[in-house]
């Protein structure tokens, strides 16, 4: 039995797939590109693909991992080709490398998030910037399944900055950039928790809802706030398991712009 960990993309239009909606596009994928699956026992087998951390609804990812066991050893990089062939454009397949290592999903303990601000002014997005960080304890409310919580979204915020958007842009509005590092921690922090936290400690209310990517997932670096790639250790463990990683962030160190924490 062989174990491939897979990194992939959530973009464009596809950002609006749920979790589940992507399960199943996978399943039909791996069938159209005939991957030899290793399956569970029992009445009903299923084909074994472990998932790690999805992204909530609605926002795009550069940085999405998964793992499926094969009953017979494939080629990474050929199997990565047949899979995102077989996916529709937007969830796209960009890395793949045998497992030699343990405890994945441990690894993945921060991610780099991008939130574009439309109809906010850049400097207006630094003023709440730094009262954010300024804070000790910044609580939030949200809705669950088990009903409103209250949860502290500063210690969950490793990095944060505004950045003025890029000038190649469509559109000549207002618009700022958001660039922060958050902890995986229990319970989960995620984006949109962090743009409340804004709304509370400096009054950031931007008009329309914001376009949120995650860039980056892995281990965090507590004293550079870099977030690593979490694969590395797998083509450490096999140097001769090369990737190939194609369109889409760097498969080493993702990097956040200077800025407190």
């Amino acid at each position: 039995m062989q174990r491939i960990r897979l990194r992939y993309t959530k973009r464009g239009r596809l950002r609006f797939t749920s979790h589940r909606d992507f399960q199943r596009a996978f399943e039909r994928a791996l069938r159209r590109a005939e991957v030899p699956m290793a399956y569970s026992a029992g009445f009903t087998p299923h084909p074994k693909v472990s998932y790690a951390n999805a992204a909530p609804t609605g926002t795009g990812s550069e940085a999405e991992f998964l793992e499926i066991q094969l009953a017979e050893a494939r080629d990474p990089q050929e199997l990565r080709k047949l899979l995102d062939e077989s996916l529709p454009d937007g969830l796209d397949i960009t890395d793949a490398v045998e497992a030699h290592t343990s405890s994945f999903a441990d690894r993945l303990q921060a991610s780099v998030w991008e939130m574009r601000l439309d109809g906010v002014e850049a400097e207006d997005a630094r003023h709440a910037v730094e009262a954010f960080l300024a804070a000790e304890t910044v609580e939030v409310q949200r809705k669950t399944k088990n009903g409103l919580r209250t949860f502290d979204t500063r210690a969950a915020v490793a990095r944060l900055e505004a950045l003025d958007a890029p000038a190649d842009r469509p559109g000549d509005g207002a618009c700022a950039i958001l660039r922060l590092v958050v902890r995986h921690l229990t319970p989960a922090v995620r984006p949109d928790d962090v743009l409340s936290g804004l709304r509370v400690t400096a009054d950031l209310a931007p008009p329309v809802p914001a376009a949120v990517t995650r860039l980056a997932q892995g281990l965090l670096d507590e004293e550079s706030g870099t977030v690593t790639d979490p694969l590395a250790p797998d083509r450490d463990a096999f140097p001769a398991a090369t990737t190939t990683t194609a369109a889409g962030p760097s498969a080493g160190a993702a990097q956040v712009p200077e800025g407190s924490a």
